[in-house]
């Protein structure tokens, strides 16, 4: 009998082992294919996109009926070396795109950068490549490129300042030379002029360039900060944003400030300029911080679109460019983003996060709706991702990118009458890619101490022992949403593999959307708050780890947190303030001194709430409480990080040794903020499972 009920147990125990043993590495899932820069062409139905596969970056085409998708560069090394600026020359016969820099860098984005240690400092360069494929080429240094419309010219910015250069001889010119760092440019209809904008600290003016023969027309010159500016489908006016110049008058710490706007039109011939419109004097009519800023576009028929918050969500608005009252395009409880106009000027497409299901706010649908109003068209529905649209060039289908939560994201085109989907590059995704080990993240909610309805996502395996070990993850931004399946954001991809991963290992794993993030309204992403106070959004996170804490498959003594920048920020803050509930964190590039809440403007002296501003600066900060700090800590950063300083960790680091603090680092040398070597994104990734492994299931 005992020799029986031993075997039964032997049996229960390899059975219950196997069926929780890890199925995947961490090289796999991150190996998730990545596609970017999805651009289409003015005709023959042509699109092209970017796409990262295991760090090496390559660019790929398709074209209709079919949309086979053909690869037209050959990088095979995995340099960390992006591509960006990616567009269809007008003609549809070429490409031109930038190789190098950092693009989704705070500063000196067109700088060399050199993450796999090359004996050289890598080039910013522009490059063309036919849409036949197989001739790339470098045509010289530069960044932020654009083509004239006959496809002869290219201007491009180096040193501040306009240059150009024939993509046929490759001959390179200063086009003009300007005060301050030109910016925005986009040619004319006709390719006659060229707009931009020159940044001179204290304000902005918008210039038009006509001819080497002709001196600069500024637009309505004005001590303001003119930006975004957008030519008529004729070229006879452009629409442009004003916004004040200068720091002004400092308000009371805790006063909370709007930020205005307007949209101003002027005559491009007799260089005339009205206002247009002015947003509303309200928090909510305050400068958008969305993707796309303002969204600014102009219409076939003389409609100027453009994106609000006033209503308390970000939406799309429209109305004639010379005189009558504003239209709203979308309207209810979702916001728009990656906004794209149709070739033809008669309607936009979008990204959104609404549909059917309760869950659909956590997700992401291409929209559309015509520029003259009526009712929002979803063209994708159901439990996928579908995000950052593109219309061919016959108004008829709209290209976009798809993921799921077990797959991560490929390029697709919907039709837009049947609404029928095909994915592309399915082939793209590695043999070895753990798809079908993956788990569907579950949507759940939970209140802050101060009744604020708070979304998280939660990852769990099933089976495994009674009580779990488990990890709470913080994203970045903050103006971010983490989704019910792989994120349309590289960095966010990887952190939603990392999740995975940690799921396989057997964690219970939440990913918590804390207020300041985007997808919830204004009031969740602009709370009644000011900067000097901070961190309500801690509130939300410890609110996530109590949550956590308090699963019944959760053992309370084995919840761990991590996350990156802004995410790394309140790590540390958890693991200061509360490392009773957090017994271990990851800090990954966080931003530690806040100097901006803790370095008071010249004057705030005088303010009669001086000292309880200091105090709720200082205490917002993981500075203020290295006392408490108990709970074990890994430390990681980047040293050409041009996101968070890299100092932040060093600075927190040297606060930990002249406390003789405990801590673990890893620092990569050369990488940035996100990790452009795949190499190094992997260790990173499996630096952060091991360490959350070794303290919370030894």
């Amino acid at each position: 009998m005992k020799f029986s009920q031993s075997i039964l147990l032997l049996l229960f125990v390899l059975l219950t082992n196997g069926l929780f043993a890890q199925s995947f590495t961490m090289e796999q899932v991150s190996s998730f294919s990545f596609p970017s820069e999805l651009v289409t062409s003015n005709s023959g139905n042509k699109m092209a996109w970017t796409m990262n596969e295991r760090g090496l970056r390559n660019i790929y085409l398709a074209q209709a009926p079919d949309f086979s998708p053909r690869k037209v560069t050959a990088f095979d090394k995995d340099d960390g070396q992006e591509i960006s600026s990616l567009q269809f020359s007008p003609d549809g016969n070429w490409l031109l795109f930038v190789h190098g820099g950092e693009h989704g860098s705070n500063w000196d984005p067109n700088v060399g950068f050199n993450p796999a240690q090359s004996i050289t400092m890598p080039k910013v360069e522009l490059w063309t490549v036919s849409f036949e494929g197989g001739n790339a080429k470098a045509l010289t240094e530069g960044d932020y490129p654009t083509i004239s419309p006959d496809s002869k010219t290219i201007t491009y910015i180096k040193g501040g300042q306009v240059w150009s250069i024939s993509p046929q001889d490759g001959k390179a010119s200063q086009l003009f030379e300007a005060k301050g760092n030109i910016s925005s440019m986009e040619w004319s209809p006709y390719g006659k002029k060229l707009l931009f904008v020159a940044n001179r600290s204290t304000h902005s003016l918008i210039g038009i360039f006509s001819g080497a023969s002709n001196p600069i027309q500024w637009v309505a010159p004005s001590f303001s900060r003119d930006v975004s500016p957008r030519w008529s489908a004729d070229g006879s006016k452009i629409a442009f944003v004003r916004l004040p110049g200068g720091k002004g008058q400092e308000l009371p710490i805790l006063e909370q400030r709007h930020n205005p706007w307007e949209i101003w039109v002027a005559d491009t011939d007799s260089g005339t300029a009205y206002k247009r419109w002015k947003a509303p004097e309200t928090l909510r009519g305050s400068v958008p911080t969305v993707n796309g800023g303002f969204n600014l576009h102009w219409t076939a028929d003389n409609k100027i679109v453009y994106l609000s918050y006033e209503d308390g969500w970000p939406h799309l608005y429209s109305m004639d460019a010379l005189s009558g009252q504003s239209k709203q395009l979308t309207k209810g409880s979702y916001m728009v983003e990656h906004v794209r106009l149709s070739p033809d000027k008669k309607f936009l497409v979008f990204s959104a996060n609404t549909g059917q299901s309760k869950e659909d706010i956590d997700r992401r649908h291409i929209g559309m709706v015509s520029v003259n109003g009526g009712e929002m068209k979803l063209l994708t529905e159901g439990e996928g991702i579908e995000a950052i649209p593109a219309v061919l060039s016959d108004n008829k289908a709209v290209a976009f990118f798809s993921a799921t939560a077990k797959r991560s994201l490929l390029p697709a085109v919907v039709d837009i009458q049947s609404k029928k989907t095909k994915l592309l590059a399915e082939n793209l995704v590695p043999a070895d890619f753990p798809s079908k080990n993956l788990v569907v993240p579950k949507q759940v909610t939970f209140k802050s101490p101060d009744g604020l309805t708070v979304h998280g996502q939660l990852f769990e395996k099933e089976g495994g022992p009674a009580k779990k070990a488990a990890v709470l993850f913080v994203h970045g931004g903050p103006q971010r949403q983490m989704l019910l399946g792989w994120s349309y954001m590289d960095y966010y991809s990887n952190t939603y593999a990392v999740n995975q991963y940690l799921a396989e290992l057997g964690f219970v794993v939440l990913s918590v959307n804390f207020r300041l993030g985007i997808g919830y309204g204004y009031e969740f992403h602009k709370p009644a708050r000011t900067y000097w106070q901070g961190a309500e959004e801690y509130l939300d996170v410890k609110a996530a780890g109590e949550y956590l804490a308090g699963l019944s498959q959760v053992d309370a003594n084995r919840v761990g947190i991590y996350g990156g920048s802004y995410g790394g920020y309140l790590t540390a803050l958890a693991l200061g303030k509360d490392s009773g509930l957090f017994k271990v964190g990851v800090d990954i590039h966080g931003v530690h001194n806040l100097s901006g809440r803790l370095e008071m403007p010249e004057g705030y002296e005088k303010a009669p709430d001086f000292d309880e501003a200091v105090k709720t600066a200082w205490f917002s900060s993981p500075l203020a409480y290295l006392e408490t700090w108990t709970s074990p800590v890994l430390f990681i950063h980047g040293d050409d990080d041009r996101n968070v300083q890299v100092s932040q960790t060093t600075d927190l680091i040297r606060r930990f040794e002249e406390q003789k603090k405990p801590y673990e680092y890893l620092i990569i040398p050369g990488d940035s903020h996100h990790w452009m070597v795949f190499s190094n994104m992997v260790k990173v990734n499996q630096a952060t499972a091991d360490f959350l492994k070794k303290h919370l299931k030894p």
